[in-house]
């Protein structure tokens, strides 16, 4: 999988973590999963769970459609 496409997708992602005071990092990808870490206030909202399924794993999955999963660390 093509790693800038990744960070291409995060760089769009990040754009609006940042309006609510969050981050967002790849941390590992392998095969077609990618691993990240929500930073800022992201990290401890109680929508993460929510904001990785339908949104952060939806943007990467339409930006790069090889990613088969997005998981939190």
């Amino acid at each position: 999988m093509d790693a800038e496409r990744v960070e291409k997708a995060i760089v769009k992602i990040r754009e609006g973590l940042h309006k609510e005071g969050g981050d967002i990092e790849v941390v590992d990808i392998v095969g077609t999963v990618v691993y990240v870490r929500l930073k800022g206030e992201c990290s401890s909202c109680m929508m993460a769970g929510l904001t990785m399924k339908n949104w952060v794993e939806k943007t990467l999955r339409e930006e790069v459609p090889e990613v088969t999963e997005v998981k939190a660390l």
